[in-house]
């Protein structure tokens, strides 16, 4: 039961971290051709080796969800690339000095940013026609880092971030 409410918690803290993602795909291609996928031999996705274990199980468990499967000889490729940078401080607190009389008038504003800088995380996830080595759809996703997470929180942020990285694979081409 203590472990239940420990992981109810973690998830909780987790999910209030929202992930933006921005999707873009080539609108000629017919997605519906597409039944495997794997990942490249050479894979650097700039994460630890024991994140980009956690990466790809929830890439797994995704497109197996979705009806795709992983196969040696595949349809689309899947290359993941990752950075870590500093997010800006929206927090600040305005501190002014003015005065003015007799038509003159003047002031000094300083900004003071609240709070430590965030730490974000870009993960890409660029799919590849293995035939014709173009690529077809990919999806950027930015979201809050932190690096002394638990690994059931690590494991619980990458299937929140591949979830909605993911979500608008295959895209559902309008006609």
């Amino acid at each position: 039961m203590k472990s239940y409410l420990y992981l109810c918690c973690i998830f909780l803290l987790v999910s209030c971290n929202a992930v933006k993602v921005n999707y873009d795909y080539d609108k000629d291609i017919d997605f519906t051709a597409y039944t495997t996928y794997s990942y490249y031999n050479d894979l650097e996705t700039g994460l630890s080796d024991l994140d980009t274990k956690r990466l790809l199980d929830a890439i797994d468990s995704e497109m197996r969800t979705k009806g795709f499967r992983n196969s040696e000889e595949p349809d689309v490729f899947i290359n993941i690339t990752s950075q870590t940078f500093q997010g800006q401080t929206n927090n600040t607190v305005g501190v002014g000095l003015g005065g003015g009389g007799r038509n003159v008038g003047g002031g000094v504003s300083i900004g003071l940013p609240l709070g430590a800088p965030n730490l974000q995380r870009e993960i890409i996830f660029d799919f590849i026609d293995s035939q014709r080595d173009v690529l077809i759809w990919q999806a950027a996703s930015v979201s809050s880092f932190k690096e002394n997470l638990s690994p059931e929180a690590r494991t619980l942020k990458l299937q929140q971030v591949v979830a909605k990285a993911l979500s608008k694979y295959p895209p559902k081409i309008k006609k």
